[in-house]
């Protein structure tokens, strides 16, 4: 593969300093709009994430970046590849890892990556260096014989990652990746993200995790196809237009009953034996707001916290009420 080999595409790009470039994209299926009206802008070297429930558009989108789907309309850009038209040039410089396990379970992982190798052209001596670099890093050498679909699903989503990259691709399309495994797997896939964006890898990856779409560089919101939010998730948290104000008592499912009844107030969930409720920020004292309710009595303590992503999120979706 000509990106393990020489410096031609080393290039690639260089006028531009985004890694994604998109103009009102969108993509109808018949009278349903999956994307719609998207602008996105991701910088090179940078992890971009896709935050939404499924069905938001997230699929959609990357399918459409990665050329896989032909636009209703808008343009885009990728690696200096405009798409449609020059789909089948930017697939030789791009990963991408579905949802779903999409490896030959009756293959073992090593004739998986020999396969996918030859794909992307790997001479015989590019093969074995870069199986072997691939099998040590993704802690794979002890299963290399083994029968990929005998594996386990961290072990699987391991492999998937290392097909993945196997040609050192510039940018990286991640959807759901870590949607079947567990936490501990997932905490380890996130330090090999980090490895490979370090490295120079451009990263865009979907997610319905809170946790993961915190460890993004960027992240855009996605609901209905629609981008709602669009920044790094700490300008997110700072600018969200609600305050959160934490209640403490006794009674929590009647007080939220009561609460959300408020014009004033987005949403109310319960965390445990507190009850976090966003109030709108136009609102200049939402404390003494809420401590007028009847529901709440002398008891009940009150405090202004930390926004979190999750709070953002219920801010500028249509999530608030069914928590």
């Amino acid at each position: 593969m000509n990106d393990l080999n020489d410096g031609q595409e080393k290039n690639l790009n260089v006028g531009s300093p985004f890694a994604i470039s998109a103009q009102k994209l969108t993509r109808k299926f018949s009278e349903l709009t999956a994307v719609s009206a998207l602008d996105l802008t991701v910088d090179k070297q940078t992890i971009y994430g896709f935050l939404g429930p499924n069905g938001s558009g997230k699929t959609t989108a990357i399918r459409l970046l990665t050329g896989l789907l032909i636009p209703t309309s808008g343009q885009v850009n990728v690696l200096g590849c405009h798409l449609p038209q020059e789909a089948n040039k930017l697939r030789m410089k791009i990963g991408y890892m579905t949802q779903k396990f999409s490896l030959y379970e009756d293959l073992t992982v090593k004739e998986n990556l020999q396969f996918i190798s030859r794909i992307y052209g790997l001479t015989a001596n590019q093969q074995k260096s870069r199986i072997s670099e691939l099998l040590s890093t993704h802690q794979l050498t002890q299963q290399s014989r083994q029968l990929a679909g005998s594996m386990s699903g961290g072990q699987k989503q391991r492999l998937a990652l290392a097909a993945a990259v196997i040609h050192k691709p510039k940018l990286l399309f991640l959807d759901e990746p870590t949607s079947a495994v567990d936490p501990q797997n997932r905490r380890e896939f996130w330090e090999q993200l980090f490895d490979l964006c370090d490295q120079g890898t451009t990263i865009l990856v979907s997610t319905h995790y809170m946790d993961e779409a915190e460890r993004c560089h960027k992240l855009a919101i996605l609901e209905n196809g629609i981008k709602r939010a669009d920044d790094s998730p700490q300008n997110l948290m700072n600018n969200m237009p609600a305050q959160v104000v934490e209640v403490g008592a006794s009674n929590i499912r009647q007080i939220k009953e009561c609460l959300i009844k408020l014009p004033q107030v987005i949403s109310a969930a319960q965390l445990g034996t507190h009850l976090r409720v966003l109030v709108n920020k136009e609102e200049s004292n939402p404390i003494a707001l809420l401590q007028r309710q009847p529901c709440l009595n002398d008891t009940a303590k009150l405090a202004i916290v930390r926004p979190s992503l999750e709070d953002v999120f219920v801010s500028c979706t249509g999530q608030g009420m069914t928590q």
